[in-house]
């Protein structure tokens, strides 16, 4: 994996690079759509090309590995021809799932112990297996196993989870540095910074990220309901310590205002489910700001989803067939506004990347952020 920084805004920390992988390059700021269970919920491989522009996909370990399970996978030589996908792709460790699943699992040293949510069976996640499992997936860049802490949560958990998740990289690294992807292309690990909300503990942990030297590097455990100016400082903080040279994805993250906002701390990389789940709940992103098509305001309104973003799908279908969908719960319904929220967060993260090329990114990010808050 290669990454090449070519612009630095003057006002701000966003940058513009190019992120170049055996599948593909990658053009930063980049917004990374969610493929759970080997699909973008709701949308075709094709419509991921041809109207989204996906540059690059995520995949999560924890589903994968439950179904249709490893065997299936490696049969079929890896997520990447299993769903018919030859572009870029990434995949978590499952370390947030296990986190979302308080109630199921027990976290100790050697990994941690869960139930499925499929059929209540018992597995186990270890550091080791994890890099296992995700070299048989086989995404361009897998995720260290880590502890996502839950917010809140006090000084000493998060401290002595930042501290297991940093020995647990440890392990991690020295089994993907033992092994080999299993498909004949290269695969790239990023450790993840932890520490809660506590600038002590943030500062620390990216300060012995940073010192792995690894081709890329995620901050993690921001957005689980901490206030969002809590989650820019730590963001600030981070970046001022992550490397430049290399890449910065933050996970999961988020509403279109704050990766507007973290692209100006100097992230490059984002993923959220918000995009296709809003959209499936009638809630649509534009580039003027929020609409919920369920509204009784869009009944009679005939002008196109949002013709600015340049997108067929967003400049055929207009708000009042696709309220109409919606409140009839069409099946289409939730692919049409899948397909436009998707295509608006690329565009989004596009036009960021022109404005830091064009050096007035600053001032169109103000704007923007106003609009894309605005509730229509």
């Amino acid at each position: 994996m290669k990454f090449v920084l070519e612009k630095k805004d003057t006002l701000t920390q966003a940058r513009a690079g190019t992120l170049t992988t055996d599948h593909g390059t990658i053009q930063t700021p980049i917004f990374m759509p969610v493929g759970t269970a080997g699909t973008v919920k709701a949308v075709h491989q094709r419509e991921l090309k041809k109207d989204i522009h996906a540059q690059i996909i995520l995949g999560n370990t924890y589903h994968l590995y439950l179904r249709p399970g490893l065997d299936t996978l490696e049969k079929a030589g890896g997520l990447h021809k299993f769903i018919g996908w030859d572009r870029p792709m990434l995949t978590d460790s499952g370390g947030y799932q296990v986190f979302s699943l308080a109630g199921t699992r027990k976290i100790k040293e050697e990994g941690v112990t869960f139930k499925s949510h499929i059929d209540g069976s018992k597995h186990f996640f270890a550091p080791e297996n994890v890099m296992d499992i995700q070299r048989s997936i086989g995404a361009d860049i897998i995720m260290a196993f880590d502890e996502c802490t839950p917010y809140p949560c006090d000084y000493a958990y998060a401290r002595q989870s930042m501290e297991m998740t940093h020995r647990w990289l440890l392990r991690c690294q020295d089994r993907f540095d033992a092994t080999k992807g299993k498909y004949g292309y290269s695969q790239s690990l990023f450790p993840i910074v932890q520490g809660s909300v506590y600038k002590e503990l943030r500062v620390q942990s990216a300060e012995f990220i940073a010192k792995q030297g690894r081709e890329g590097n995620a901050i993690g455990g921001l957005s689980v309901g901490e206030p969002a100016e809590m989650m820019y400082e730590m963001t600030a903080l981070v970046t001022d310590i992550l490397p430049v040279e290399k890449p910065r994805y933050l996970m999961g993250v988020g509403n279109p205002a704050n990766i507007l906002e973290c692209i100006a701390l100097g992230v490059d990389m984002f993923d959220c489910v918000m995009p296709t789940r809003n959209a499936r709940n009638g809630m649509l992103f534009t580039s003027e700001g929020i609409i919920n098509i369920r509204n009784e305001k869009w009944k009679d309104d005939f002008s196109a989803i949002d013709p600015a973003i340049g997108n067929e799908v967003s400049s055929t279908y207009t708000k009042a067939y696709l309220r109409h969908l919606t409140v009839s719960k069409e099946i289409l319904a939730a692919q049409i506004a899948s397909i436009h929220n998707l295509s608006f967060y690329l565009w989004l993260v596009g036009q960021a990347r022109e404005h830091i090329q064009a050096g007035d990114f600053g001032s169109w990010k103000t704007a923007m952020v106003q609009k894309v808050s605005t509730r229509l």
